[in-house]
């Protein structure tokens, strides 16, 4: 199965695996998994404004534990930003809100924590 990983589930994985559910524990060790352009995008905003501290240069460290966790990337198609605009704003986060028109678009579920994501149709697991 394929799976969409949200920019903090990747990321717990990394520096703090036990904060992710069991049920997303096991669907990351047994899927093949995706990381979005968006989510890393995301990331090194966060690093570069100091609100996400990372070993630096960022964009290195992510790409080089993103292969050695066996993630492949997904890029930003047109079709998933066009996809946007059918989204109703319970989702006021733009990162998360392609996030979410990606998991539509490809018909895959997404991994997270974050509650709001229930409200699209998409399958969430946590």
């Amino acid at each position: 199965m394929k799976v969409l990983l949200d920019t903090h589930t990747f990321l717990w994985a990394l520096s703090d695996p036990d904060r992710l559910s069991a049920r997303a524990r096991e669907t990351i060790a047994s899927s093949e998994r995706f990381w979005s352009v968006a989510s890393i995008w995301e990331t090194l905003i966060k690093v570069h404004s100091g609100k996400l501290p990372m070993p630096l240069p960022a964009g290195s460290y992510l790409t080089a534990r993103m292969s050695a966790n066996g993630m492949s990337v997904l890029p930003i198609r047109l079709e998933h930003v066009l996809r946007v605009q059918e989204l109703p704003m319970h989702h006021r986060d733009p990162f998360d809100r392609v996030l979410i028109a990606q998991c539509m678009q490809e018909g895959w579920p997404i991994v997270t924590s974050d509650s709001v994501f229930k409200k699209y149709p998409i399958r969430v697991i946590w």
